[in-house]
């Protein structure tokens, strides 16, 4: 029997889809504005750099559970920078990036085609892709009504959202934790824009408010790609519930899937400063502001986009129109139909560009 390639089985990756759209802001005088992507454009923190290189010269393996230094400074920041108390250090495992974990926890915990994974009806396509590596079935459902009689294996959350920016609010999670308590599924909440929060308060699935201190069958997952610049670290974790973090720690060490102990040091260095993400905080707000102010100008209805590196925008047209009508200015943005069928009248527009290349976006947006 031919052999079936696991790249058979997963969708086109979105952003190859945007090569003409690209061509054409590429082709502005003045060059592209690339809000597309949300990756940092500005310098990592001397003092992660420092911890970085201060270990360059350690040859031997690191572990995959991390370092104790680690793990503590991933539980203390934790609880200094949003509540989260309770965070046992041994239930920390450092990820190599959350695209990774995510992209590969369904497999990491066993399910198979018996079991459904539940994901937002707006989300980041890793969620799905994770379904898929893992021969699962997958269902869109905000509502967890919409699930019918099955019980879900796992259950997805994001929260602020990427594409939306929308927090849940306290008595969401909370509905969301007693539905999958009652069932015995998994909670793997995405975390990744937790510090990022411009209007109201994002809270954490492990927040007391939302599982009254149980952290059974929930996972957390964080990054520091956006709040720390340290997306070309590969730096995350997830924590939780112990006895699964301790199921995933014993496949990944089977796997090798340790974090390079280099940026290890960096990542503990990170979490232990809150000083060099707030000034980063600061910058992203500056550049929402005055992204906001154009786009509404120029016509845009924005709808939440309460938090994270986006703006949820839409004309009321067909995407990739919309995306079409950016590109003509030499403007990048991603349509929102990568996102799921719910958002083909919208575009995700991202903070993630530099002060001059969002000064000269806002420019354009009135042309």
């Amino acid at each position: 029997m031919p052999r079936r390639p696991v790249s058979a089985s997963l969708p086109d990756f979105p952003w190859d889809t945007l090569a003409s759209a690209k061509a054409r802001a590429l082709a502005h005088p003045d060059g592209i504005v690339d809000l597309s992507v949300g990756t940092p454009v500005d310098p990592v923190a001397p003092l992660i750099r420092e911890a970085l290189a201060a270990v360059a010269d350690v040859s031997g393996y690191p572990t995959t559970h991390g370092t104790t230094a680690l793990r503590e400074a991933v539980a203390t920041s934790l609880a200094r920078r949003y509540g989260i108390t309770g965070v046992d250090p041994h239930a920390v495992l450092p990820a190599i990036g959350t695209k990774e974990l995510i992209a590969w926890l369904p497999r990491l915990l066993g399910l198979t085609a018996d079991d459904l994974v539940v994901i937002p009806e707006l989300a980041y396509p890793t969620y799905e892709v994770g379904a898929l590596l893992a021969g699962a079935r997958m269902l869109r459902a905000d509502g967890l009504t919409r699930v019918g009689p099955e019980t879900p294996a796992l259950i997805f959350v994001n929260s602020p959202s990427n594409p939306t920016g929308r927090v849940l609010p306290v008595e969401h999670l909370r509905k969301v934790v007693a539905y999958a308590r009652e069932r015995g599924a998994i909670v793997a909440s995405d975390e990744c824009y937790l510090g990022l929060t411009w209007e109201g308060e994002a809270v954490s699935i492990l927040d007391n408010r939302v599982c009254g201190g149980d952290f059974t069958n929930l996972l957390a997952v964080h990054s520091l790609s956006k709040t720390s610049n340290l997306a070309s670290y590969r730096a995350g974790f997830v924590t939780g519930d112990p006895a699964l973090i301790a199921e995933l720690l014993e496949v990944r060490k089977h796997a090798g899937m340790m974090m390079p102990f280099p940026v290890q040091s960096a990542m503990a260095a990170a979490c232990a400063d809150d000083e060099h993400e707030n000034e980063q905080r600061a910058r992203y707000r500056g550049r929402r502001a005055v992204l906001l102010a154009a786009l509404r100008e120029a016509g845009f209805t924005i709808d939440h986009s309460e938090a994270g590196l986006y703006l949820w925008a839409t004309r009321g047209e067909q995407c990739r129109d919309t995306v079409g009508w950016f590109a003509d200015r030499g403007i990048l943005v991603a349509p929102g139909e990568f996102y799921g069928p719910g958002g083909a009248r919208h575009v995700r527009i991202a903070l993630t560009a530099s002060d001059e290349r969002i000064s000269a976006g806002v420019s354009r947006l009135s042309t």
